[in-house]
């Protein structure tokens, strides 16, 4: 199918402010399932609520609008009832990791056979700059004007440590290897993670002084380098990118088939 059969063109143009990395992303994962050539009727994409929450919009496939930071438990309702099915659940910081951590790293936990993309550009967007669970000590937001004194989650170590067996991790500006990272995660079976960090030039950029899109976008080819690579072996503090987990361990769906299969035959013995 043609690129633009995915997308619901007739909601464009989008909701995302100019420069917003969200579209990138969305431009990534549409280019990933085009690749792996799915029928559109075989994808359901969950999104709860936000900036990123809004790509389900623009999606040709069954998708949910659900609420926020529940995306992955309606996510997992879907998969159960229908594990056929490629269950995409695309989140934001909130969404994934504040109000919806706890989803978050149970999904993970059981391993179902979901992809869960976390766009990550450190901030509440929709509500007004906000700081969020992913925004990290030092940064600017409309409820830090003095900066920021929390922590922030690793995703990558989180989603590892919960037990998510695909885990990895790129930017909006490395579409090419976030659209085969996406690949990967969506035909992956068990719960895979894909962080992308997207930049966020109206709320995050514009109060940390990192400035417009295109500068953000060059702080995130400067500022991570490839697993394995010489620049992070001499610049370990710069952002790891690349494939962290993938990992074979029995899908949550497929271990729940048996326990049915197993009560059904107690029964008709």
């Amino acid at each position: 199918m043609p690129v633009k059969d995915y997308l619901r063109e007739r909601f464009f143009p989008h909701m995302w402010c100019p420069g917003c990395g969200h579209g990138t992303i969305l431009n990534a994962l549409i280019h990933a399932v085009e690749g792996l050539r799915l029928n559109k009727n075989e994808i359901v994409m969950v999104s709860g609520i936000g900036c990123s929450a809004r790509i389900s919009g623009y999606v040709d496939f069954h998708s949910l609008h659900t609420i926020h930071g529940r995306a992955l438990a309606f996510a997992t309702g879907v998969k159960l009832s229908k594990p056929n099915l490629k269950v995409i659940v695309p989140m934001g910081d909130g969404d994934a990791l504040a109000i919806g951590g706890n989803h978050f790293i149970h999904a993970a936990r059981r391993n179902i056979d979901i992809t869960a993309i976390v766009m990550n550009n450190r901030i509440y967007g929709m509500t007004g700059g906000q700081f969020s669970p992913l925004s990290g000590p030092g940064v600017k937001a409309t409820t830090a004007p003095y900066t920021t004194i929390d922590s922030s989650f690793d995703v990558v170590q989180l989603a590892k440590a919960a037990g998510a067996s695909f885990v990895a991790r790129s930017t909006a500006f490395h579409v090419k290897e976030a659209t085969e990272m996406l690949t990967k995660a969506i035909t992956h079976k068990g719960f895979s993670v894909v962080e992308i960090l997207s930049q966020c030039p109206t709320h995050f950029g514009r109060k940390n002084k990192e400035g417009d899109a295109v500068n953000m976008l060059n702080l995130y080819k400067d500022n991570t380098a490839k697993l394995g690579s010489k620049a992070l072996e001499e610049k370990p503090h710069l952002i790891p990118r690349g494939i962290f987990v993938d990992s074979e361990r029995p899908e949550y769906c497929e271990e729940y088939d048996k326990i049915i299969a197993a009560a059904m035959k107690e029964k008709a013995s």
